[in-house]
């Protein structure tokens, strides 16, 4: 574990992270928490929610309380790969002319897909590459990318024309698959109190580069229980219908269940979870708790589910219920320490 007089800064910081980006974003506390997951994680978000709830302006005010760079890419039909990973242009220098790479959009450190089920699947790709190698190669030659590298990617629920809906394998590709839904009545009421009148509320800058690099690298030192890690397997694995612990909606719902990478996902995001939340160690609650993002898109659900209108969350929830809680889930040293 890295030394205490990082730990506590980096846990505090954290903490005025999410107070910064209150001050411009209302009544999503849930969701902001899932995008620092997926950041503190090292992995990517697909966000989705109907227009008009602030995706973009809480990417943008994610990064003013970061200190990182934003960029955003409104995806379309047109959109070739190009466009989003740069391209090579021909330049005069003083040695002559030649060609030099010039970078796209992908070059921030917190990117904005907008609407990603809206271009074609090859630009598709040329995005999921970066998010998987963290570069891009042009002309033969390797371009990293900045760190850290994080990508929110939105779609519309609601509008399916049109669309280019990305693969299962795909979809794999994102840690988290976050769902932004209305605020509650108080909160609407807050928003337009806010952003009616003459002042205007902004996020202030409380961490920089180094600091999140430095969170990033506590998140994988956070220990675990055996008996979390031997629960987290058991969940993954009673996704899968043919498996003899899955409870009785994985065995009517789903027709393929989730991978271990899906496994790997639960937890670390557990791990990061419970840095956000000031704590050394991974509780059965932080599993729980990142569940759902975790599998809801990665489960495939039969044509028998969508007749009677249930979906991944519902899964996940009778799984939840229905598989034993380890007997000690809590790890027995924590940061040299007993607890």
């Amino acid at each position: 574990m890295a030394q205490s007089q990082q730990i506590d800064p980096t846990l505090a910081s954290l903490g005025r992270v999410r107070q910064s980006v209150a001050q411009v974003i209302v009544g999503q506390n849930s969701v902001v928490d899932d995008l620092l997951i997926a950041l503190l994680a090292g992995g990517h978000c697909l966000l989705e929610g109907v227009p008009g709830l602030g995706k973009t302006l809480l990417m943008r005010t994610l990064g003013v309380a970061l200190d990182l760079p934003f960029g955003r890419i409104q995806f379309t039909p047109d959109l070739m790969p190009a466009d989003i990973v740069g391209s090579e242009l021909l330049v005069e220098g003083d040695d002559g002319r030649r060609f030099e790479f010039q970078p796209g959009p992908v070059f921030h450190s917190l990117l904005l897909a907008d609407e990603i089920n809206r271009t074609p699947p090859r630009t598709q790709a040329a995005l999921l590459e970066a998010m998987g190698e963290g570069s891009v190669t042009w002309g033969g030659k390797r371009h990293e990318l900045p760190q850290p590298f994080f990508v929110m990617a939105t779609q519309n629920p609601l509008e399916q024309a049109g669309t280019y809906p990305l693969p299962e394998a795909q979809l794999d590709r994102f840690l988290l698959q976050v769902r932004m839904d209305y605020p509650s009545f108080d909160a609407e009421v807050e928003i337009l109190e806010r952003t009616t009148g003459a002042k205007t509320s902004a996020a202030e800058p409380v961490m920089d580069k180094d600091a999140v690099l430095l969170a990033r690298s506590l998140v994988r030192e956070v220990p675990i229980s055996s008996e979390l890690v031997r629960y987290a397997a058991q969940l993954i694995r009673a996704t899968r219908p043919e498996c003899e612990t899955a409870p009785s909606a994985v065995r009517e719902w789903v027709r393929w269940g989730a991978g271990p990478r899906a496994g790997q996902a639960l937890i670390v995001c557990a791990k990061a979870r419970a840095i956000l939340n000031g704590r050394l160690s991974v509780t059965l609650a932080d599993l729980h708790a990142v569940a759902p993002s975790v599998l809801r898109h990665r489960l495939i659900l039969n044509y028998h589910a969508q007749t009677e209108h249930h979906g991944a969350d519902d899964v996940v929830d009778d799984l939840l219920t229905a598989l034993p809680e380890p007997a000690d889930p809590l790890p027995s040293v924590v940061d040299g320490s007993s607890q």
